[in-house]
């Protein structure tokens, strides 16, 4: 096996630590927002990937203090066009999975062949990811569609989201 670079695995947790605690306030946020006949489910889910996001974070500041470094105090970008309809709660969700998938994909390219341990807990994370965005997509769709949504060239306008509340 390679030799780990531990500050570049360092900085990629750190940006992966500072992205789950964005998802934190930002799915905490959002669950404020939600008004509607339809509100306590899609409350709960929120609130539900919010306590992921904080466990996430947790396991993830635990293997930058297993490195013998130290957790970032940042909290990541939060988005917010505030508009908070749940169409555009959801658009901005599938946004911020896309982030977070592609932050453990770095955190993957380098730790394989590197360290079994985090090369096994990145691929966990990018699997859970995967996930959440095929999800968000599902989500996005409209009742009876079966094409992803994310497979659109452009999303649709804010007028054509789903009126779930």
């Amino acid at each position: 096996m390679d030799e780990l670079d531990k500050e570049a695995v360092v900085a990629a947790l750190n940006r992966i630590l500072e992205s789950e605690l964005a998802g934190v306030v930002r799915y905490t946020h959002y669950s404020f927002l939600v008004f509607g006949f339809g509100r306590i489910p899609i409350v709960s889910w929120l609130r539900e990937q919010a306590d992921e996001s904080l466990m996430h974070a947790r396991a993830v500041g635990e293997w930058i203090t297993t490195l013998g470094a130290y957790p970032s105090l940042t909290i990541g970008p939060l988005l917010d066009a505030h508009k908070h309809d749940i169409g555009a709660i959801l658009r901005e969700s599938l946004e911020a999975e896309r982030a977070a998938l592609q932050l453990y994909r770095d955190l993957l390219s380098r730790v394989a062949d590197r360290s079994v341990a985090l090369e096994e807990f990145a691929r966990r994370m990018i699997e859970v990811e995967e996930l959440h965005q095929a999800e968000v997509d599902k989500m996005l769709r409209k009742p009876g569609d079966v094409a992803a949504f994310a497979s659109s060239p452009t999303p649709p306008p804010a007028s054509s989201a789903p009126p779930l509340a």
